[in-house]
This record gives C-alpha cells, sequence and structure tokens, in this order.
C-alpha cells in the first residue's frame, strides 16, 4: 500500500477532480462559478454557492433566482473576465459583447452564447457558517443546443482551467463496465 501524507482539509479538497466552471446570472449579472454541483434528478435540482460578500449574493436574495449558463472553452477570456470583476463596478454583458437573454419563467438573464442555460428558481439556502452559501434552485426550463458536446466543457481546478477528460469506460443498462 502506498503511503499517504496528512494534509489540509483544504489541499484534501483540492484532491478532488475539477469542478464544472459555469456562469450563473443573476438579475442581469453573469458572474463565474465553480461552486456548482448537481443535487436532484427528481425533480431537477441544482445548487450554487455563492460568497456573502459578493454583489451577487446581494442579487439573490432579492430574486430568488438565477439561471446556470454553460460556457465553452472557446468562451474562456470572457469566462475569466466576468470571474474578475463585480457587477457593482461594470456591466459584465457589454465588456464581454455577450448577449442576455430574457428567461421565460424567472427575472434572471440567461447568455445567448452558451450552449446550455437552466432556468433556476430557488427552493433552499444552506449557510452552514462556511465560506460559501449554498443556494438550490429548481430547474424551471432548461435549453440546450442540438450540436452541443459536454466535451466542450470547462473544469477548475486549483488555479487552472481544464478541458473535460475523455472517456474510458460505459456503464451499460445491467450495470456492467464497457470499456471504449
Amino acid at each position: 500500500m502506498v503511503e499517504k501524507k496528512e494534509v489540509s482539509g483544504r489541499e484534501g479538497i483540492n484532491g478532488l477532480p475539477g469542478f464544472p466552471v459555469v456562469v450563473a446570472c443573476i438579475k442581469d449579472n453573469p458572474i463565474t462559478l465553480a461552486a456548482v454541483s448537481f443535487f436532484s434528478f427528481n425533480p431537477p435540482m441544482v445548487m450554487i454557492g455563492i460568497v456573502k460578500n459578493r454583489y451577487s449574493y446581494e442579487l439573490i436574495k432579492e430574486t430568488n433566482d438565477f439561471t446556470l449558463n454553460i460556457p465553452k472553452l472557446e468562451q474562456l477570456e470572457k469566462v475569466h473576465y466576468i470571474g474578475t470583476k463585480s457587477g457593482r463596478e461594470v456591466d459584465k454583458f457589454k465588456e464581454t459583447g455577450l448577449t442576455k437573454v430574457k428567461s421565460k419563467t424567472i427575472a434572471s438573464s440567461m447568455i445567448k452564447e452558451c450552449p446550455v442555460s437552466l432556468e433556476c428558481k430557488v427552493v433552499h439556502t444552506l449557510d452552514l457558517g462556511g465560506s460559501h452559501v449554498w443556494f438550490i434552485g429548481e430547474v424551471s426550463a432548461a435549453y440546450i443546443e442540438e450540436s452541443y458536446n459536454r466535451s466542450q466543457a470547462i473544469t477548475y481546478w486549483p488555479r487552472e482551467y481544464r478541458r473535460v477528460g475523455e472517456v474510458y469506460a460505459k456503464r451499460t443498462k445491467s450495470f456492467e463496465l464497457e470499456y471504449v
């Protein structure tokens, strides 16, 4: 057995595989997040984590909704810009040239150029005293470009943006592994 060294909890979290990169919109303010996860298939729910001192935290407390927009790797510079600027100071749609689109079921905008957009209504908020407050959103509408492939998505590892990896095996309907 290979020996393991003891590390801090933060270093342990950094051992997790990459986190998906999304651009959430709260009202008309896009925010780049890697603190995002699926929460439930039925009903479909996702959750996003936002730090309390962020402008988006104030906005989501007002709107109680958000969109989750999945960018492609080709949009990385815009995604990075959105993640480094505050909507208090700049109009990130104007600065990046991205197009806001009115959502069908909620107040927050979607991003036209992102191949996947989910409209989400906040159904629960978790503030456990950590760095992020978690907002669980039930998906009220979803849109995907026909040509979208999940391999176009971006993941984030500490200080690194990465492309989603290769497929090595698939799980069959009988729960067996089929190697590709």
